[in-house]
C-alpha cells in the first residue's frame, strides 16, 4: 500500500472522525440542554439518563483518542 493511498484513507477517516466528534460534543452539552435533557425534559436524570450520559462521555472520550491518534498519524505521512 503506497503513502499516498493511506494519506488519503486517514484523511477520510479524520473528516469522519471530526464529523462524529462534533455530533458527540453536542448531544451532551450543558445542564438540561444535552442528552438527557432532550430525553427527559424538566425531570431529574435518574435511571437510563444518567447511564447513557457516562457511556456518551466514555465515547466521546474514546473518538476523541482516535482522532488525535490519527492526526499524529498524518503528521508523519504528510
Amino acid at each position: 500500500m503506497s503513502s499516498h493511498l493511506l494519506s488519503q484513507i486517514l484523511s477520510g477517516v479524520q473528516v469522519l472522525l471530526g464529523v462524529g466528534l462534533i455530533v458527540l460534543v453536542l448531544m451532551h452539552s450543558g445542564k438540561d440542554a444535552g442528552l438527557s435533557g432532550m430525553l427527559n425534559p424538566g425531570g431529574s436524570s435518574y435511571g437510563g439518563t444518567a447511564v447513557m450520559e457516562r457511556n456518551l462521555t466514555r465515547l466521546t472520550i474514546l473518538v476523541a483518542i482516535v482522532f488525535t491518534a490519527n492526526v499524529i498519524a498524518l503528521g508523519f505521512l504528510l
